[in-house]
């Protein structure tokens, strides 16, 4: 879809950035995004269609999480919230891809950024699989037997023993190099279980066996090998909960889901 300028009315909302230069950006399922660019700033503008609601931090809820990482160098500064806007300065950097995980020094550095992540104070809000998984179902009219396993497993989750704040959305295009690394959409962010992080970056990545090893390693000090049962319960619900999101979308790529499909069967088989 071919996004247009900043309207007018919303630009008008947003204090010191009124005429702005602005250029369209890949946004979400339901907000428009914009780079805009004024006396030599940029920033990055992203305007919600309609106001956001579960699973989804309020935008306030989000510049609060993205804020605090900001302060350690995690994430890019907020400049302006309100109910259905969030700027953030832009950064330029290096965005991740997938083949970024092979190098063993992506991985320390990746797991140094996030100890340094769960080390956040609480956001106050907990992640719950169950509802989420809900939400997502109430949309999927196909496929319900995948659907109820998928819920089985979001329901049998329950509260992580141990929770922290979490982005709880770390796809390798939500991780740039500046060259310190930084997190980007807080969307998600919350208290949750940090293995939940770890499994997002292993699962949807598909990292190697040798890789997850040497992640884990890296973060839990040498010590990865403990906390590999508890990191394999996380990919089976990140999982269920990927396979929910994709067939609530409309749009998803057939091959996406069926991959996304068979892993969720193969976990539980």
């Amino acid at each position: 879809m071919n996004v247009p300028k900043v309207p007018t009315d919303v630009l008008d909302r947003v204090p010191g950035w009124q005429v702005a230069d602005s250029s369209v950006l890949d946004g979400g399922f339901s907000n428009n995004t914009w780079l805009l660019e004024k006396g030599g700033r940029k920033a990055v503008l992203k305007f919600d269609r309609v106001l956001r609601g579960a699973p989804y931090n309020t935008r306030y809820e989000e510049a609060r999480v993205q804020s605090a990482a900001a302060e350690v160098g995690l994430a890019n500064p907020v400049l302006f919230v309100d109910d259905r806007i969030l700027l953030s300065e832009y950064a330029d950097g290096d965005v991740w891809a997938p083949a970024s995980f092979s190098d063993p020094q992506n991985l320390e550095r990746l797991a140094g950024a996030l100890l340094r992540l769960h080390a956040l104070p609480p956001t106050g809000r907990s992640f719950d699989a169950a509802a989420a998984a809900a939400i997502y179902a109430r949309d999927i009219n196909r496929d319900h037997d995948l659907v109820a396993m998928s819920m089985d497993i979001a329901s049998d989750s329950g509260k992580p023993a141990r929770a922290c704040c979490c982005h709880n959305d770390l796809v390798a295009e939500n991780i740039i190099s500046i060259p310190s690394l930084r997190f980007l959409d807080w969307e998600y962010a919350c208290d949750n279980d940090p293995l939940f992080d770890l499994a997002t970056l292993v699962e949807h990545h598909g990292l190697s066996e040798e890789s997850t090893v040497h992640l884990l390693d890296a973060y839990f000090d040498g010590n990865g090998e403990r906390w590999q049962p508890g990191l394999r319960l996380q990919q089976r619900l990140y999982q269920a909960l990927l396979w929910l999101w994709l067939a609530s979308r409309p749009a998803a790529q057939h091959a996406d889901l069926e991959r996304a499909a068979g892993r969720l069967v193969t976990s539980c088989s």
